[in-house]
């Protein structure tokens, strides 16, 4: 069997390998306050702690700011979308993140933000929302039915002290797709910061789409399994600079300084490999003079997911790409 063509943008190789991404549920709230900071306040607080399902329950990012036009109470706004590997799982981390960081923010008020008429994904079990947290309101809470040309929609008002937190009933989810990702090689770790910072950029303009790694960038990218016991996951030794000619199996050149990985969740497959495209591309565009030696990818032989977001067919249409 012939190996593939090789192929580079700017001098920059991009290696013929896979992204290896895996089915999740997934919903996108809607957070509106009086001010655009106090909904950035509320969303950064319930995104927090949730860059892994390894580890925090849920994957979760603000996917963007909304203008008053664009919510339901034509208040400031802002998108955050929620992953997580099952409806159950879910539903528990929407109920403890709204609870906690929606609910106690002044001024907010929640929504649900996928719309199940016009979704491209599909759709799975709705999540409870203010069918949960109207608890609080000790009896005070009220419900209301509103239609607002979708069929009627229940949502509840509860009394607290700055006046009222409004929150609808339930929220829509839908199957995801999380996991996607690149990893970049560069010279150095300035180099590799500067291509990482360019394609998170590039990939934040686009819609249903997260990622959910501190400034959407993680550095220690992991592998499954590990020598010790009980541990499920451990560094990804193929691709520490550290360990060039330790690691039985490093994927790394001598010139290689350092790797950063970029994790993509979507809404949907598109989603995601329209996000790694745009990522490729503004890495890649800095190219090899800035010190962007390879982009890859990581996957598990396809034995992880079902999606596999193939690089070259990721990067074939790209400018300046060529075999």
């Amino acid at each position: 069997m012939n190996a593939p063509a090789p192929l580079d943008i700017n001098g920059t190789a991009i290696d013929a390998t896979f992204a290896e991404a895996f089915p999740m549920k997934a919903t996108r709230l809607v957070i509106t306050a009086h001010t655009p900071t106090w909904a950035m306040h509320a969303a950064n607080s319930l995104a927090g702690f949730a860059t892994s399902v390894i580890g925090c329950g849920c994957e979760a990012g603000i996917e963007r700011a909304l203008a008053p036009e664009a919510t339901p109470d034509g208040r400031p706004g802002v998108a955050v979308l929620l992953f997580a590997v099952s409806s159950k799982e879910l539903a528990k981390q929407i109920g403890r993140r709204v609870g906690q960081c929606v609910l106690t923010c002044p001024s907010t008020a929640v929504y649900g933000g996928i719309d199940p008429a016009t979704s491209r994904a599909p759709l799975s079990d709705p999540a409870p929302l203010g069918s949960a947290l109207r608890f609080f309101g000790d009896g005070w809470q009220i419900a209301k039915m509103i239609d607002a040309g979708n069929g009627p929609t229940r949502y509840w008002r509860v009394p607290v002290m700055d006046g009222e937190f409004v929150c609808e009933d339930t929220a829509a989810t839908v199957k995801a797709v999380g996991g996607g990702n690149l990893l970049l090689l560069a010279r150095d770790q300035g180099a590799a910061l500067a291509a990482a910072e360019a394609a998170v950029a590039a990939m934040r303009r686009l819609p249903n789409v997260i990622m959910p790694f501190p400034g959407g960038i993680v550095r220690s990218g992991s592998k499954i399994g590990s020598k010790y016991a009980g541990a499920t996951a451990s560094t990804n030794d193929a691709f520490c600079p550290s360990l060039i000619g330790l690691a039985r199996r490093s994927e790394l050149s001598a010139e290689v300084g350092c790797v950063l990985e970029i994790v993509i969740d979507g809404l949907t497959d598109a989603d995601v490999g329209a996000a790694m495209t745009a990522g490729i591309d503004a890495a890649a565009g800095l190219g090899r003079a800035a010190g962007v030696l390879r982009i890859s990818a990581g996957n598990y032989g396809g034995k992880l997911g079902p999606y596999h977001f193939h690089l070259h067919e990721l990067a074939a249409g790209l400018d300046g790409s060529r075999a």
